[in-house]
């Protein structure tokens, strides 16, 4: 499985990420897409380690949650498994891992400085940054997602799940929205991809 990443990743990546899975009790499964998650670590009950990723990532965006999963074997490894899931031990193995794919020959130059101001304290999702993400977002495939600090004022979206919401104001760094079916306030952070409802009514 080591070997079919290629396809997943960065051409000149792939000798830096094959030389990190040398152990033979750490497994890579590829999965189809999970709204909840870009990827995740596992540490199995009979000693092996699995780290699964979404399968419909951009090639950046895989590289960054594949060396993130890796961050939490190796983290594991070396801090043992009481330490917190992204705290200072996760933080340091993850700049350290990291590191050597920030250049050129890995990253479009308009990533690396936002690649590097999000690693001096690496978040437990790259989510989390919106410049980063908006700017990873960009290599995507094309689809019919909105980021929630799109919408306008008042207008209605849905999430995966489909739920729909009303658009409010923002407050301090995240946006105040109301479910339409039970009147609920919800705070969404500025990137968070939704669907607006016009949209949907037009495609149908």
């Amino acid at each position: 499985m080591h070997n079919q990443l290629q396809e997943y990743i960065p051409a000149n990546a792939t000798p830096l990420v094959l030389k990190l899975l040398e152990h033979d009790n750490l497994s890579i499964k590829v999965k189809t897409e999970r709204k909840t998650r870009h990827g995740d670590y596992r540490s199995l009950p009979n000693g092996k380690h699995q780290i699964t990723i979404n399968s419909n990532l951009n090639t950046y965006r895989f590289l960054i949650t594949l060396i993130h999963e890796i961050a939490h074997f190796e983290a594991y490894n070396a801090y043992s498994k009481l330490i917190k899931p992204h705290g200072k031990e996760w933080k340091r193995t993850f700049q350290h891992l990291m590191l050597p794919f920030l250049n050129p020959e890995i990253f479009p130059n308009d990533l690396l400085p936002l690649l590097a101001k999000h690693f001096k304290n690496p978040k437990a999702s790259s989510d989390t940054d919106a410049p980063l993400a908006l700017a990873l977002k960009q290599f995507d495939e094309p689809n019919n997602k909105t980021f929630i600090f799109e919408v306008p004022l008042g207008e209605r979206f849905k999430l995966y799940n489909g739920k729909v919401f009303q658009m409010g104001e923002k407050r301090v760094k995240r946006y105040v929205c109301q479910e339409v079916k039970t009147g609920r306030i919800y705070l969404f952070n500025p990137n968070a991809e939704v669907e607006l409802m016009n949209q949907i009514t037009q495609i149908k």
